[in-house]
């Protein structure tokens, strides 16, 4: 049975227990996920009998191409409005859920109008959890992505001297990074130094390098869709007592996490083990929020490993494991390292070295 097959199973029988005839997706990487077309300007619709792909001319060839187990229906966009073709392909359909995350509302309140006399649920988070738990397929595709970034990153490296900008070392890592296959970034890069190393999502500057400045790179590389998110912090020159005192608590923090990971683990735990360390440290007061999220087609999907959430580690979870501390006007550190969860406790998956001094 093709992946594409069983997930749009899952789905239909998550639909049919929720009471659901059919529903509309339309989140791009859900729609990758479920039929295979990575491309954009495109609406899925599933009901219990069938899968249709809606798309215009501009990526109706790719998707015949690219679609497994999906119709692709071609929508005139000069003469019938998504909401109009919407209404004419789920026919006898009366109870519809959409995908709410993924539309604006002026867009929604458009195609509500013209889907009028149907039941309209509006739901989160449904493909996304049948995305949580990967196969050995997707887990090749994050890791492949992982050795693209390490690569990058190990051919960048020797690029760092001082006066070089922020903004112009990033260009070189995204530049390595497709060069080497990825498609486009996983995210914008974020590439900090000194005091900017404190953003926790700051974006390049024309900052230059200074000697003695902490150095925060986080990025990842793009296979089949599929991201990395990797990050590592340095110091240019020697560090002082108080950025190695950081450095060392991070990755403290981070090891105990490692330590606990496993199948069955409840992430609030994991999450406790890291924090735990942080927060009997001289830096608790600027300890970052949250440990990891999980890793796929998004680059922040479930599960997400903070408090609160109610979520015990499943074998086949692709997750971050990120502490950092980060103090305002001096500089931050954070590592990241993307891990799949096993039975028996993890694979690493990024694997460049966590050394401190450039």
């Amino acid at each position: 049975m093709s992946q594409y097959i069983q997930r749009q199973t899952s789905l239909r029988n998550q639909l049919l227990t929720s009471g659901y005839e059919g529903m509309l997706v339309f989140g791009y990487e859900n729609i990758r996920y479920l039929c295979g077309f990575s491309g954009h300007a495109a609406t899925l619709l599933i009901s219990h009998e069938q899968c249709l792909l809606i798309t215009d001319y501009r990526y109706f060839e790719r998707a015949q191409k690219e679609a497994e187990q999906a119709e692709v229906v071609l929508r005139h966009r000069d003469t019938e409005s998504l909401g109009q073709c919407l209404s004419r392909l789920s026919g006898q359909l009366k109870v519809l859920a959409f995908d709410a995350a993924h539309i604006d509302v002026g867009q929604w309140q458009q195609i509500s109008k013209e889907l009028s006399g149907r039941v309209l649920t509006p739901i989160l988070g449904l493909v996304e959890q049948l995305r949580q738990v990967k196969t050995a397929h997707e887990i090749t595709r994050i890791r492949q992505a992982a050795q693209i970034a390490d690569q990058a990153l190990a051919d960048t490296l020797p690029l760092i001297k001082e006066g070089v900008s922020e903004r112009d070392l990033a260009l070189e890592l995204d530049y390595r990074m497709q060069k080497l296959g990825s498609e486009g970034v996983s995210f914008d890069t974020i590439l900090l130094f000194g005091a900017r190393s404190a953003l926790p999502h700051g974006n390049p500057s024309k900052q230059t390098l200074q000697h003695g400045d902490l150095i925060l790179i986080d990025f990842g590389a793009v296979v089949d869709g599929y991201r990395s998110d990797m990050t590592r912090t340095y110091v240019y020159g020697t560090p002082s007592t108080r950025q190695r005192a950081m450095f060392d608590t991070v990755q403290t923090a981070q090891q105990a996490a490692l330590a606990r990971a496993r199948a069955g683990l409840d992430c609030q735990v994991l999450n406790e083990a890291a924090h735990a360390v942080l927060l009997d440290s001289d830096f608790a007061q600027y300890a970052g929020e949250g440990l990891g999220h999980g890793l796929g087609l998004f680059l922040h999907e479930q599960p997400f490993i903070k408090s609160g959430v109610n979520y015990h580690l499943e074998q086949g979870n692709v997750i971050t494991i990120e502490p950092g501390i980060y103090i305002p006007g001096y500089g931050g550190v954070r590592l990241e390292e993307d891990i799949a969860i096993t039975e028996a406790g993890y694979e690493l998956l990024t694997h460049s070295p966590q050394h401190f001094e450039l």
